[in-house]
C-alpha cells in the first residue's frame, strides 16, 4: 500500500534537546547541566498537594477544560480566561499555532540562534522562513525590523534560548508595532522570563493592545514541572479559540493540572529561585572565565551560553566521565562546534563543574 504523506513530514527530522533522558543516560549519579529547569526543583508545598492528588482514582478522566487551572492563571496573569490557552507543555502550543496560523505562504522571520521547534513546526507547514544570524537582537534592532514581512509571522524567545539575551520592552513593543502595520503576528515566546531579575520586561500587560501577538509561557520551567508538561499560552480571543478547538482532548493530564494549580502563585519560592539563580550565575561566569578555553555569554536567565576552544563534543564525553552533563549546541543553527550550553544549579553542583573544567582545561 502507498501512502500519501505530505513531503513537509517526510522531511521532518526531531530535534534532540537537552536532558539526560533524551540522550538515554540511566545514570542517576549524573548532575544535569543540559536541562533548564528552576535549580530548586519542584516546590515543596507542590509535591506535598500531588501525593495528596494520588490518592485520586485514576480511572477517571481528567478535567477536559481545566477549569481549576484556567482560574488560577487568570488570576496570576490578570488576563481574562478566554485570552488563555493550557496545554501539554509549550511546545504543543507551537505545532498548534504554526498548523492553524501558518501556511506555504507565510513568510517567518525568526533569529538565530534560537529554540529549534519554531523552524521545525514552521516547515511543516510549508512556510518560507527567513533567518536572522545575531547573538543579540538589541544590538541589531534597526536591521531586524526591515527584515519583517509582510502577512507573515516572527518568532522571539525572549530571554532566547540559547544565548540567554532579554530583549527590552522597548525595543520589543518597536517590532511588535512594525509588525502590526505589516499584519504580521508576533509569536513571543517567554518560558524563561520568569526566572529572570528583569521580568518587568515582559510585554504581558501589552496583549490587549495588539490583536497580532501571541505570548508563550512555561509553567514546566518556572515551577520545575518538566517531568508533567504543563504550559499555557495568551493571545488575542479569536486566536485563542482557533487554538482550543483543534486542541487534542484531555491531554493535560490529571497530575499535571493539580501540580500546576498548587504551584500558582508561589511568590517565595520564585523570590528565592531567582536569587539563587542571580548569585550562581555571577558565581559561574566569574570562575569559568578565568579558565583559558572558555569565554561565558551574558545572560539575563537560568542559563549561559560559552564558548570554548575545545571541541564540545570530546568536552561533553569527557565531563560524562566527571558525572556531568551539558548542552551541545551544534544543533543550533547559527551556531557551531565550539558552543555548549549550562543550566544555572546549586552552589554545591557549580562547584562540582568549576572543578572538572579546571581539569580538562589543564590537561588540554
Amino acid at each position: 500500500m502507498k501512502l500519501n504523506i505530505s513531503k513537509n513530514v517526510v522531511s521532518h527530522s526531531p530535534i534532540k534537546h537537552g536532558g539526560i533522558n533524551a540522550l538515554n543516560l540511566n545514570d542517576s549519579e549524573i548532575i544535569d547541566f543540559s536541562s533548564n529547569v528552576n535549580p530548586m526543583g519542584c516546590p515543596h508545598k507542590t509535591i506535598d498537594h500531588i501525593k495528596k492528588t494520588l490518592t485520586v482514582s485514576f480511572s477517571s478522566y481528567p478535567d477536559p477544560c481545566s477549569k481549576q487551572l484556567y482560574e488560577k492563571l487568570s488570576k496570576y496573569t490578570g488576563i481574562n480566561e478566554n485570552n488563555i490557552i493550557v496545554s501539554n507543555g509549550s511546545i504543543e502550543i507551537i505545532y498548534d499555532f504554526c498548523r492553524i496560523f501558518l501556511n506555504p505562504k507565510t513568510s517567518v522571520l525568526m533569529p538565530i540562534p534560537t529554540f529549534g521547534e519554531y523552524e521545525l513546526a514552521s516547515k511543516l507547514n510549508g512556510c518560507k522562513i527567513v533567518f536572522f544570524k545575531t547573538m543579540n537582537l538589541n544590538k541589531n534592532l534597526e536591521n531586524f525590523v526591515k527584515k519583517i514581512p509582510r502577512n507573515g509571522c516572527v518568532f522571539i524567545c525572549n530571554p532566547n534560548n540559547p544565548t540567554g539575551v532579554l530583549v527590552t520592552q522597548k525595543n520589543m513593543l518597536q517590532i511588535i508595532e512594525t509588525a502590526k502595520t505589516k499584519s504580521t503576528i508576533i509569536f513571543v515566546d517567554e518560558c524563561f522570563i520568569e526566572l529572570t531579575c528583569n521580568e518587568n520586561e515582559s510585554i504581558l500587560k501589552y496583549i490587549a493592545c495588539f490583536d497580532n501577538l501571541f505570548l508563550l509561557r512555561s509553567l514546566t520551567k518556572t515551577f520545575g514541572l518538566a517531568g508533567l508538561r504543563v504550559g499555557y499560552g495568551i493571545g488575542n480571543k479569536k486566536m485563542v479559540r482557533f487554538l482550543k478547538k483543534i486542541k487534542i482532548p484531555w491531554s493535560v493530564n490529571t497530575l499535571a493540572q493539580q501540580a500546576a494549580i498548587a504551584s500558582i502563585p508561589n511568590k517565595p519560592y520564585l523570590r528565592q529561585t531567582k536569587d539563587l539563580i542571580k548569585r550562581e550565575s555571577t558565581f559561574l561566569k566569574k570562575s569559568i572565565s578565568k579558565l583559558s578555553n572558555f569565554i561565558c555569554y551574558d545572560s539575563a536567565t537560568n542559563f549561559i551560553l560559552i564558548e570554548s576552544s575545545l571541541d564540545i563534543t570530546f568536552l561533553q564525553k569527557q565531563l560524562l566521565n566527571h558525572k556531568i552533563l551539558i548542552r551541545n549546541c551544534n544543533n543550533f543553527k547559527g551556531l557551531g562546534n565550539n558552543f555548549f550550553r549550562i543550566a544555572i544549579k546549586t552552589h554545591a553542583e557549580n562547584l562540582k563543574l568549576i572543578k572538572s573544567l579546571e581539569v580538562i582545561s589543564r590537561k588540554h
